[in-house]
């Protein structure tokens, strides 16, 4: 089952880099029946700090209350939810397909119209690797369908909010 994209919500949580902060974090997701579709933690700015994002599905009032509760835990600095801001996303993609004979040109093709590399070949498969929004990655899948999809790793998305533009 596909979810609904307006249901989709992506989380940035800055966190003390400790041990048990992500677990803290998601025991409040699963403790509430809610999914992570997509964690990515990594290092921040500031020294001993961590910025989670969190990719999730689901309506709005338990949203509002997992960013209540987060908000709680004293390992979380800040806590920003992405659906009304202004911001850019990327998500890192390597897809392997089946590619053999004509495939391989038709393939090259597809992955050129949608500025991805191939990183990887061999006689009977060609590694893929995509960078974009959710959307776009989306697409490339549902593309790539047809040749045969072997394998797919994604990194989940990292968001920031986009800079001010002078007016």
């Amino acid at each position: 089952m596909m979810e609904n994209e307006k249901d989709r919500h992506v989380l940035s949580v800055l966190v003390e880099n400790e041990p048990g902060v992500l677990s803290r974090v998601v025991g409040l997701f699963s403790g509430r029946g809610y999914n992570i579709h997509s964690l990515n933690v990594a290092p921040a700015l500031e020294e001993g700090t961590s910025h989670m994002t969190i990719t999730t599905y689901g309506d709005m009032q338990i949203l509002e209350q997992i960013m209540k509760q987060l908000h709680k835990i004293v390992s979380v600095i800040k806590v920003v939810e992405f659906s009304d801001i202004p911001s850019v996303e990327r998500e890192m993609m390597f897809v392997k397909v089946q590619a053999e004979g004509a495939m391989r040109g038709e393939i090259l093709r597809t992955v050129d119209i949608f500025r991805c590399k191939v990183i990887d070949v061999s006689p009977t498969e060609m590694t893929i690797e995509a960078t974009g929004d959710h959307e776009k990655l989306e697409a490339i899948v549902g593309l790539l369908h047809r040749f045969g999809i072997k394998e797919i790793a994604r990194t989940g998305s990292v968001v920031m909010r986009r800079s001010r533009r002078s007016e």
